[in-house]
């Protein structure tokens, strides 16, 4: 079985899990709490030297690190990664765009703002940057979604799983998302599909409810 190593309030970590409900594939979920440090121990750095969640550790002892490495994996094969080289290509290209351009700054705006304590005294200096680079990223989104319902061929892939998790928690990190019609709509599409699930959400919530059954 899967075994993904994350932080539940991870954007990144949340990536994981949302991708791997909508395959409906099984997995065990192991909590590396990052505020107090279960990244950096020796175990942990044995298993991923860089200290990051989350992880994915697969069938055999291998590791595979990266939030969309991880997303561009389990994806491949199915109808959430395009067959086509140029599909491939443009799923790719906003991938590459979540994580230069939306975690860099929406995702490390909540990260600071919201999860650590005191994160805003501590990170002051940091704020209008990723104030002004997190409205650049939603107006290029904003933008593009303005003409079609989904990022890559009008239907629901990795790249939209990628820029949702941590778009859609945009305003936990003082972001308002009322003059971005499109994106909004988008947000409500993705989060409409079969197999979504909320950030809150574990794989032994789906064991619960067997048994409650």
């Amino acid at each position: 079985m899967l075994k993904i190593y994350a932080m539940q309030s991870s954007g990144n970590s949340y990536k994981v899990r949302l991708l791997l409900s909508r395959l409906g594939l099984p997995f065990e979920l192991v909590d590396v709490d990052l505020l107090r440090g279960e990244n950096r121990t020796p175990e942990f750095l044995m298993r991923n030297p860089e200290g990051r969640v989350p992880l994915l550790e697969l069938p055999g002892g291998r590791y595979l690190p990266e939030s969309n490495a991880i997303l561009f994996y389990l994806a491949d094969g199915t109808p959430l990664l395009p067959n086509d080289p140029l599909g491939r290509a443009e799923a790719l290209r906003w991938m590459f765009f979540e994580q230069h351009s939306v975690d860099s700054s929406i995702g490390a705006a909540r990260f600071w703002l919201r999860l650590v304590r005191g994160g805003r005294d501590l990170r002051t200096h940091d704020i209008d940057r990723w104030m002004e680079e997190g409205y650049a990223a939603l107006g290029v989104m904003e933008r593009h979604l303005a003409r079609r319902p989904f990022f890559i061929d009008g239907t629901l892939t990795v790249a939209d799983i990628a820029l949702y998790a941590h778009t859609h928690l945009a305003q936990e990190g003082d972001f308002d998302l009322g003059s971005f019609p499109a994106l909004r709509g988008w947000l409500d599409r993705v989060a409409a599909q079969p197999g979504h699930v909320g950030m809150e959400w574990r794989p032994e919530d789906v064991a619960r409810q067997v048994n409650i059954a």
